[in-house]
């Protein structure tokens, strides 16, 4: 049950992105779509962030420490951008346009992520 609700807190996020940054999109033709389209994403992005992260974080965390954990941002950032090759591949109608929305995309998804986790029991 916590898989689905994590699932959808992120779907949620994401289309705070969709909202707030112009270089992050969800192109489908209806609103159904839109909305499995988000979900399909997110579930996208929880297994990229399960799987690649972890690797990432180790190889780079030398990066961590330097930066006192601002390469995080990167981090993050370059996932979404992975996420949306990865939903482009897949036929999915969502895009990220260039790594600074990437960015900032992530930056707001982290932030709605975390606090509907706050709002919402688990």
């Amino acid at each position: 049950m916590r898989f689905i609700v994590k699932t959808v807190i992120v779907a949620v996020a994401l289309w705070v992105a969709t909202q707030l940054v112009s270089g992050i999109e969800v192109t489908a033709s209806t609103t159904a779509k839109g909305l499995g389209t988000l979900l399909a994403v997110a579930l996208i992005f929880g297994l990229v962030n399960a799987v690649i992260k972890p690797i990432v974080q180790t190889i780079g965390c030398a990066f961590y420490v330097l930066t006192l954990g601002l390469f995080a941002l990167i981090v993050n950032g370059a996932l979404l951008l992975f996420t949306s090759w990865i939903a482009e591949q897949l036929n999915l109608p969502f895009h990220v346009d260039g790594f600074w929305s990437a960015l900032v995309g992530a930056v707001i998804v982290a932030v709605v992520s975390w606090i509907l986790d706050l709002i919402i029991p688990g």
